[in-house]
């Protein structure tokens, strides 16, 4: 069923839409964030929120397929390592988008700041693996299913910021080296934003056109992005990363604690 501002949004605020998204696909790819930037833009171009979450969902799932595809084929994610991570996202993804549809969101991101900004300290002050992960090496499968509903869950409730808490999460949890967290990080992003979008399908609150747009040119800054991340290595993606939770702080601290748009 077509939304009546599909037919009325014009050429201008597409175009502009469109850059936004690409520009998030680009940030998504490397260091996480991206809704950071299409979110706000949704929201000011005029979609109810209910819609805003869909169609940054759809927009969404074009870029994590493609910056998770490209990590897959660089060998810096394998999927029989991370199954249970798999399966555990895919549940969170899903329930956390059904409660999306009954209950506020509001406590999370009253708290949001403060996860972000604990995340981003880390990184500023740790030492960063440089040698890479030894491919036999076993990765613990048991506390994938914590890490993958929670976060799961999360990013089908709201999304924000998902790439980036998987990244830190990963590189706490486990042997990797900050380059293949940010692989696990992209694929598990696109199984949540995959499965979330489901729900809002069937719910009937996705703008197609606008969220098909959007997500063509969010999808070419996350090749770009994901190949960047790829030859400049943990040396790059750091610097990046930092910067996009830094914002994330900021941008979420100035909207939920002080109530400003």
């Amino acid at each position: 069923m077509p939304f009546p501002f599909e037919l009325a949004i014009d050429p201008l605020t597409l175009a502009i839409l469109a850059g936004v998204a690409f520009l998030a696909g680009f940030i998504d790819a490397i260091a996480g964030g991206g809704g950071l930037l299409t979110i706000p833009a949704l929201l000011t171009a005029g979609l109810p929120p209910h819609l805003v979450l869909g169609t940054n969902k759809l927009c969404a799932t074009f870029g994590s397929a493609t910056a998770g595809y490209t990590f897959y084929r660089r060998k810096l994610f394998d999927p029989h390592q991370w199954r249970n991570a798999l399966f555990a996202t895919l549940i969170g993804a899903l329930l956390g988008a059904l409660v999306a549809h009954s209950l506020p969101a509001s406590w999370l991101n009253q708290m949001l700041p403060v996860v972000v900004f604990a995340c981003g300290l880390y990184l500023l002050f740790s030492r960063t693996p440089t040698a890479p992960l030894v491919s036999d090496k076993p990765i613990a499968r048991g506390r994938q299913w914590p890490q993958g509903f929670g976060l799961g869950f999360y990013d089908g409730v709201a999304g924000p910021g998902t790439g980036a808490f998987w990244t830190v999460s990963s590189l706490l949890l486990y042997p990797l080296d900050l380059l293949k967290a940010s692989g696990v990080a992209r694929s598990m992003n696109f199984v949540s934003n995959a499965a979330a979008l489901a729900v809002f399908i069937v719910a009937g609150q996705v703008a197609w056109v606008l969220g098909i747009c959007m997500g063509l040119a969010l999808m070419a800054g996350a090749f770009l992005g994901a190949r960047t991340a790829i030859h400049g290595g943990a040396k790059f993606i750091r610097p990046v990363f930092i910067l996009v939770v830094l914002a994330l702080t900021a941008r979420l601290a100035w909207q939920h604690w002080f109530g400003m748009a």
